[in-house]
């Protein structure tokens, strides 16, 4: 995602609950599973124009990859009457416990800081895997 802005250029969907406190990647969306079927149409909506959503939970295993998939289906289903799908949906490999492992002493973590961007170098960096077909 070199050159990218964030909430721009893509947008990181932290979908973890209580495990959120502690820290998180500044600038992500807050969005956690325990609520995230009765939130996916706003977040959807709000997202339209991203060209690529990345989730991540705490490792990326479970409830990351449900949110994306659920997401990526909402989103087919309410844009079905567009010609083509325009957006990437994303899972952050690894989750934020190895994100956070990599750069446990960057200026990247914040406490429910949501105004602050990922700073290039992270961006340059994230590894990241896609969604399966649907």
């Amino acid at each position: 995602m070199r050159s990218k802005k964030a909430n721009e250029d893509y947008i990181i969907v932290d979908v973890r609950d209580d495990d959120f406190i502690g820290g998180n990647i500044v600038g992500c969306v807050r969005s956690p599973s325990s609520v995230f079927l009765s939130d996916v149409n706003g977040l959807v909506e709000k997202t339209k124009g991203i060209p690529k959503v990345v989730f991540h939970c705490m490792l990326s295993q479970a409830r990351g990859p449900k949110s994306a998939r659920i997401y990526a289906e909402t989103s087919r289903n309410l844009h079905e009457s567009e010609d083509k799908p325009t957006q990437e949906v994303l899972i952050l490999r690894g989750g934020f416990s190895e994100f956070q492992a990599k750069y446990k002493a960057s200026d990247i973590f914040g406490l429910y800081d949501h105004k602050s961007s990922v700073t290039s170098d992270v961006r340059d960096s994230l590894v990241l895997r896609t969604t399966r077909p649907l």
